[in-house]
């Protein structure tokens, strides 16, 4: 019986100990090295006072350590708080500081660089993975002689802090429970058909729900994991093609980016590819298809908040290339209107999740929690049968669902553009524009306006000449978009700004020209 989410590489380990359960370049480990190393650094954190349910922050790239690190943390009874290795000092301090990690691990190098925003009196145990510095402990290294007993938790207890980014403010930790997240991998494994016999290639960052997902929906399923930090999108084909890869999950930045490589012959090892953080283009996704014809696409939505949320089949891709489908297993999806209402077909509405899923909240954010996590309206209660007590996640997200049931992301509503008294979905801009061949990536976004409240103002990473293109662009706009759609400016880019998990930052685009229409 698997409750607690590190019982997931233990549950494997007994039933198939010689498997491997990770890839890191040109070494690797079996389930059962895996299962007796995270043992060996839950009996460290022990040794070090550790109690129940205290953070344990891992701040590394991607490697062995990482893994161990994160789910001994667990094992301990702790809860785990991944660091996205690209975060700056000032950023890991501000997790580290509002998290209350007891236990850091990192490597000496980056505990050189951050040890300056330490405050005065930090009781901080810092564990370093290479050698000691000042009074850091050792890697795996304990002075106890007999076995720890580790702190008991329950399914419903913290299992981990999530930092995600909003669009205002600093970084908030989501609280995930064991339960979210040992049902989350149950219900994308059941769909994806993960099974012992894959292969999934980790790109992204472990701080990020998406990239934590490719090891918990692994380790559920008995399969490998390759481990893979890379430099350039030919990296990534490069490791398909070595290690032979069935699974491989991405943004739509990367999957951008990918679709203009040639993908070899080699690299039909591919079962499935998964996109999530952002919706893919549809030529995107018909490229992919063309280059990786055996591959089955799976376009999905999620928030950290609820894990995952949605995913379109892939024999719907070809005919509802836009959709988000519809909810995972043992999820429901409702559109609710303003006034508290269930929406009509292809009317506009907030996405709202409820189910096991749906996270704890943000940690020590009472009000921001109350905000975001709710019950669902009393009427909508009594109509499906729901207690009324039920906290539900309202995604903030505005969405459709047509006749079949299927669901259209339309924006987010802190990011959709209020210009001319009417309110505009971004997602619908681009859309539009994606089907010009020459445009890599677009992002529609609302800069203030003296006249207009906001105006819709597009950045673009494209190929051939600007003028060219600004051309096609705009012509685009007047032939297939109302006046109020169409751009004031254009911003052109060789490559859209992303934040550290790899999806593109709206609100770093709205701040670098915010004062466009000021000067």
């Amino acid at each position: 019986m698997t409750d607690l989410l590190h019982q997931l590489i233990e549950q494997t380990a007994k039933r198939s100990p010689g498997r491997i359960a990770l890839i890191h370049k040109t070494e690797q480990l079996t389930y059962q090295q895996l299962d007796q190393q995270m043992q060996a650094f839950a009996q460290q954190l022990l040794s070090l006072d550790l109690q129940s349910g205290d953070r344990v922050a891992v701040y590394l790239p991607k490697q062995f350590e990482t893994v161990i690190a994160l789910f001994g943390a667990q094992q301990a009874g702790g809860v785990m708080v991944p660091v996205n290795p690209q975060l700056k000092p000032k950023q890991v301090s501000h997790i580290l500081n509002d998290s209350q990690a007891r236990v850091l691990v990192t490597s000496s190098t980056r505990y050189e660089q951050i040890k300056p925003e330490f405050a005065d009196g930090n009781s901080l145990t810092v564990i370093l993975i290479d050698k000691t510095v000042d009074n850091t402990e050792q890697w795996l290294q304990t002075t106890c002689e007999t076995k720890l007993e580790p702190h008991r938790r329950i399914s419903k207890d913290l299992a981990a802090l999530l930092y995600t980014s909003g669009s205002t403010g600093q970084p908030k930790g989501v609280m995930l429970s064991h339960l979210n997240m040992v049902e989350g991998a149950k219900s994308v494994a059941h769909y994806l058909e993960n099974s012992a016999e894959d292969r999934l290639l980790a790109l992204l960052p472990l701080s990020f729900d998406y990239g934590l997902s490719q090891l918990t929906t692994a380790f559920l399923t008995g399969a490998s994991v390759v481990l893979l930090d890379y430099l350039l999108p030919r990296d990534v084909i490069k490791a398909v093609v070595k290690y032979e890869i069935t699974g491989l999950a991405a943004v739509p930045p990367v999957w951008i980016q990918l679709a203009d490589l040639d993908w070899p012959e080699e690299a039909q090892s591919i079962r499935y590819f998964t996109n999530s953080g952002g919706a893919m283009p549809p030529k995107v996704v018909e490229t992919l298809q063309t280059k990786l014809p055996a591959a089955k696409p799976f376009l999905m939505y999620g928030l950290t908040e609820a894990f995952r949320s949605s995913y379109l089949e892939p024999n719907q891709v070809t005919k509802r290339p836009t959709s988000i489908g519809k909810a995972i297993p043992n999820a429901q999806l409702l559109v609710i209107n303003a006034d508290g209402e269930l929406c009509e077909a292809n009317q506009p509405g907030e996405l709202v999740h409820r189910g096991v899923h749906v996270s704890m909240g943000y940690w020590q954010a009472p009000e921001k929690t109350a905000e975001k996590f709710r019950p669902l309206p009393e009427l909508i209660c009594q109509q499906l049968g729901i207690d009324k007590d039920e906290i539900a996640v309202w995604s903030g997200d505005t969405v459709m669902q047509d006749e079949q049931g299927y669901l259209y992301f339309a924006g987010r509503q802190d990011e959709m553009i209020k210009s001319s008294g009417y309110r505009i979905s971004p997602a619908e801009i681009e859309d539009e524009l994606y089907h010009l061949a020459a445009l890599r990536e677009i992002a529609a976004f609302g800069l203030e306006h003296p006249k207009l409240g906001q105006a819709v103002c597009l950045a673009i990473a494209g190929s051939g000449e600007k003028v060219e293109l600004e051309q096609a662009v705009l012509q685009r706009c007047r032939a297939q978009l109302p006046n109020f759609m169409m751009p004031q400016a254009i911003f052109w880019y060789d490559q859209l700004p992303k934040n550290p998990n790899g999806k593109l930052d709206r609100a770093g685009l709205s701040k670098t020209h915010a004062e466009h229409f000021n000067g």
